[in-house]
């Protein structure tokens, strides 16, 4: 548990303490005046909301080698353009990229992570373009508009590949 301190101007109280509330496990927020009285301290006690996506052991249980997956999407790059799904195509890069990332050295912004995140922005564009529903991504709630989904687009390929794979 951590404490959260913001100041700021009073009208902007309201959506700070959303914006915190829908990022962290909030207790409740109090709010003081500063010194000058012309805005306001926020206090509030937090901690990290548990993760509710799947984790990659679990997702990429099933799924092919790396080398194997590797493989397929440099086949995949130059056939997309002869008739494979473009969806199956992002959606194996963006888990293939994701899971490399989980072994490299630095799993949240290294390299392979940085690039594991934008193939998985781009999965999650895909699909909200084609307005997917029960048979494109899951039917829980993470819809790739879903702000958990945007906060997280690694955990939304999780979430997507492994139904994908159950289904494959």
């Amino acid at each position: 548990m951590f404490e959260i301190r913001v100041i700021c101007a009073p009208t902007e109280a309201p959506e700070i303490t959303k914006a915190l509330s829908e990022t962290f496990a909030t207790g409740p927020v109090r709010q003081h005046p500063t010194r000058d009285g012309e805005r306001v301290r926020l206090y509030v006690s937090a901690e990290q909301q548990p993760s509710h996506w799947p984790a990659p052991e679990t997702a990429y249980a099933a799924a092919p080698s790396i080398i194997s997956e590797i493989g397929w999407t440099a086949r995949g790059v130059r056939d997309c353009l002869h008739g494979i799904a473009v969806r199956e195509f992002w959606l194996r890069k963006a888990a293939l990229l994701d899971r490399i990332a989980v072994t490299d050295d630095d799993p949240v912004s290294g390299d392979a992570a940085t690039c594991a995140v934008e193939a998985a922005r781009r999965l999650m564009e895909i699909d909200h373009a084609a307005g997917l529903g029960p048979s494109g991504y899951a039917d829980g709630p993470y819809t790739p508009d879903h702000p958990d989904s945007i906060r997280e687009p690694r955990g939304y390929v999780r979430q997507e590949y492994a139904l994908w794979i159950r289904h494959h």
